[in-house]
């Protein structure tokens, strides 16, 4: 009994300098998250899209050409 107690021993010590000497693994870099962007909607169809992809129009931002072209038809000044 006092044999198997000693070999017990023995082998947690082992494994323990083991654990010891073992390089510790690489720290992982944050990753990097897009810049925000403010959203906008479109005055035509009312579809939220971030600035920078938006279309500048008379009477606001639009999603796409034909959506600032119907909205700026409609609006036309008379």
């Amino acid at each position: 009994m006092k044999y198997l107690v000693l070999i017990l021993v023995v082998v947690a010590v082992l494994w323990m300098l083991r654990a010891a000497r073992r390089p510790p693994p690489p720290k992982r870099e944050k990753a990097k998250l897009p810049p925000v962007e403010d959203m906008v909607s479109c005055a035509q169809c009312g579809l939220h899209l971030p600035h920078g992809e938006a279309l500048p129009g008379r009477g606001g931002f639009f999603c796409s050409d034909a959506h600032r072209a119907a909205h700026e038809k409609l609006n036309a000044p008379r």
